[in-house]
């Protein structure tokens, strides 16, 4: 017995049998829910299946109007994938899509690029699909249109078909007024309804140099097949924190299924592209890209415009590496792959796709960069890869952009916080110090950690380090407020616990609710007598001579913030010369994880500063919190001379003061009886200076100190990136690259020791001679 005995078709749609998979239930059929609802979605799946079939379209659509009739809505899409999915789900009536144009008066509508502003390129067309569309117009009223798409192969649409689909169009218009004459309500759902239609797959090409998917006269296993990719890469993606994070997963969920020799991800900045990430055997891909003008006329550049580019490649092409059908003054250069144009390749701009939009979006989407593929030898695109390959370069755009906000959004919130740090901590002639300051691991914003070294008018130096809870940028925002407060409060007089208490007087006024917790020290550099008081902070550490660790106790008190009635109370001790002071944050020291105090002993009482602040930061175990670090050593002052200390300033830019920087350097050294080693140190100061100037940028800070039997030069910028020394090269490229890091060879043949320490906002090159004689 045939599968449509005892089936009615609904009215209108009788006359067709030819379809293969024509048999559906029947709204009006016993036992079926009966709902006009149901019966709707019959009439509409049987039109877009004789549209289908009747066209050659591998998708057919209804689109219909929303009840306020501002736009239409996909309420039906057939076909195969993936082209179902490359329908938009709704577009205004003014779009300039052939669905829209159609019920906008042109009655039937044709569109061979759905998207007309995009200028024509060479090579194979991004969006594989050309489209016609009929309104759905009966009785005086208007319910949408009824679209197909057909692959970009299948020919245009001749008169036999705009008729046939103007006679469908008809049928299922006259339907619908029924339906509505009945009661039914004519709209679109909240989702379209997706169904197959078999037989709707576009045939394989012959001779196409592609990799077999799926199985072999299974209809849909092929489009099936590339959905799995597709759908692995959304999951993915959404997992992914980091750029190499995208770049695995490009790798896996495109190159490998596309058979791509090479990938891909450059974004665009200063008018040019960079590459942000690379696969494959890509050396010749990235050295196309990176660095490469959005002005010219390049596959990428093109790409950059909103348009995927497909080159096919060709077995006979000539070694001019140009585009296949470029014209003779097109400046196109040639795919990646030798420059001989036998290569295949793709170049998709990272953006989300335009014909897969659901949600009205506030303009249009930008071009963040291009994911480019480079093949073995020459192949085609069929349409079904063409269509994947546009939507993955737009999950893989969304990705790129939503990853590059969260890293301009962190560096803003780092920047911002290292701009409130001092630039440079003040010289003490018996008090010499040195600072870190290092974010969290995770990109979770600014915190509130910060350090500061404030000079008074008579010996004492007031040592300060704190930490704002929360890691926003409001945390950062009250850091610098309260670090103006205190810096204010000190140069008063004030001591440490009167400091304290106005602070947090202060605190309420600042108009937040956030704590704070603080540690304020100051330092007698004439008697070595140190007053501590803290708010809720750990006390800080003191190393003596010896290399004994002790804290420096003194009364907890309660964070600043919480406006409590017992005064500030603060401790006095006595510190010996030759004491290192340890002032820290608790992102420094984990009470259940590590000992600050094993950490600060373990290496010798005789470390220096800043290989001790290294050591005690890369021996932080978690990276969960902002860690600040402030250290210290007291000299004393036993009768002995103090100190001698002069500083430079170069401003940036400033090239000719470099002589002027060796001129200082000279007079001070002569001044101090040390001219024997003014010859090294104004040669070594040149090549600091000038390599500051350069690659920093910014301001530069020269520092130079005698004391004891040693003569140290510091170099202060505010770059954080270390100088890399760079071997010699007898090669003109290795040449090149070593320009400008053999400066730092004479440094480490010249200097006792040296080495480059980061601070608050930049780094400090640091160098030790000894004195001939001391």
């Amino acid at each position: 017995m045939s599968p449509e005995k005892g089936r009615l078709w609904p009215e209108g749609f009788m006359d067709d049998r030819s379809a293969p998979d024509a048999g559906f239930p029947d709204a009006r059929e016993p036992g079926s829910a009966g709902a006009l609802g149901d019966e709707l979605t019959a009439v509409l799946h049987r039109a877009v299946h004789q549209a289908a079939h009747r066209l050659r379209a591998v998708t057919a659509a209804v689109y219909l109007l929303t009840p306020d009739g501002g736009e239409l809505r996909a309420a039906v899409i057939g076909g195969s994938p993936p082209s179902v999915l490359t329908l938009p789900g709704r577009m205004r009536l003014d779009s300039p899509y052939a669905s829209a144009r159609a019920l906008a008066g042109q009655r039937v509508a044709f569109l061979a690029e759905p998207d007309p502003l995009a200028e024509p390129e060479s090579g194979a067309l991004a969006y594989p699909y050309t489209v016609a569309a009929v309104a759905l117009e009966a009785e005086g009223r208007r319910f949408g249109s009824l679209t197909v798409l057909r692959t970009e192969d299948s020919g245009d649409y001749g008169g036999t078909d705009s008729r046939e689909l103007t006679r469908i169009g008809d049928r299922l218009a006259v339907l619908l007024a029924g339906l509505h004459a009945r009661g039914a309500t004519i709209a679109p759902g909240s989702l379209p309804v997706l169904v197959p239609v078999f037989g709707s797959e576009p045939p394989a090409a012959t001779g196409e140099r592609v990799a077999v998917r799926g199985v072999p006269g299974v209809p849909g296993s092929a489009g099936m097949t590339l959905l799995y990719a597709l759908q692995r890469l959304t999951e993915m993606l959404n997992r992914a924190t980091t750029m190499e994070d995208v770049v695995g997963v490009a790798e896996f969920c495109v190159m490998a299924p596309m058979r791509a020799r090479a990938l891909a991800l450059t974004s665009a900045a200063e008018g040019r592209l960079w590459v942000l990430g690379h696969s494959g055997d890509s050396a010749d891909l990235v050295a196309e890209l990176h660095g490469g003008a959005l002005h010219a006329g390049t596959p990428a550049a093109r790409a950059m415009r909103g348009r995927a580019l497909f080159v096919p490649g060709s077995a006979g092409a000539p070694a001019t590496g140009r585009v296949p059908d470029a014209g003779p003054g097109d400046p196109s250069s040639g795919v990646p792959g030798g420059g001989d144009g036998r290569h295949a390749a793709a170049y998709l701009p990272l953006v989300g796709s335009r014909h897969v939009v659901d949600l009205p979006m506030a303009g249009t989407a930008p071009v963040v960069g291009v994911c480019c593929l480079s093949f073995d030898g020459p192949r085609t695109f069929p349409p079904e890869e063409r269509a994947v390959l546009t939507m993955m370069a737009g999950l893989l755009g969304a990705a790129v952009q939503r990853i590059q906000l969260s890293a301009a959004r962190q560096a803003l919130a780092e920047g911002m916080q290292r701009r409130l740090l001092p630039a440079a901590l003040p010289e003490a002639p018996r008090l010499p110090t040195t600072a870190r300051y290092r974010p969290a691991q995770a990109a979770s914003g600014a915190g509130g950690d910060w350090y500061d070294v404030i000079t008074m008018p008579d010996d004492r130096v007031m040592l300060v380090i704190g930490d704002v809870e929360g890691h926003t940028l409001e945390s950062a925002a009250v850091m610098g407020q309260l670090r103006t407060s205190v810096a204010a409060y000190a140069t008063e007089g004030h001591g440490p616990a009167a400091l304290l208490e106005r602070t947090d007087r202060l605190l309420p006024r600042l108009g937040t609710e956030l704590l704070a917790t603080c540690c304020v020290m100051a330092v007698d550099t004439g008697t070595g007598v140190a007053e501590v008081a803290l708010a809720g902070h750990p006390a800080p550490l003191a190393r003596l001579p010896d290399g004994t660790v002790r804290p420096l106790w003194a009364p907890a008190n309660v964070p600043l913030g919480l406006h409590g009635r017992t005064p500030y109370r603060s401790q006095e001790h006595t510190l010996p010369p030759g004491t290192v002071v340890v002032l820290y944050s608790d992102g420094v020291h984990e009470p259940e994880r590590d000992d600050i105090g094993a950490r600060l002993g373990a290496g010798g009482a005789g470390a220096d500063l800043e290989i001790l602040a290294d050591r005690l930061l890369a021996g932080t175990p978690g990276r969960r919190d902002d860690a600040a670090l402030l250290l210290a050593r007291y000299e004393g002052a036993d009768g002995s001379a103090a100190p001698r200390t002069a500083r430079f300033h170069v401003h940036r830019r400033d090239l000719r003061a470099v002589r002027e920087a060796r001129g200082f350097v000279h007079e001070c050294l002569c001044e101090w009886g040390l001219a024997d080693l003014s010859d090294d140190l104004e040669l070594i100061t040149s090549e600091l200076v000038t390599n500051a100037l350069i690659h920093a940028g910014s301001d530069v800070d020269v520092r130079l100190r005698a004391s004891g039997h040693r003569v140290r030069l510091e170099v202060r910028d505010s770059d954080s990136d270390p100088p890399v020394p760079t071997a010699y090269s007898l090669t003109e490229e290795g040449s090149a690259r070593a320009e400008h890091g053999r400066g730092l060879y004479l440094v480490d043949a010249l200097a006792h020791t040296w080495n480059t320490s980061p601070s608050g906002r930049g780094k400090t090159v640091w160098l030790e001679m000894d004195i001939p004689g001391a």
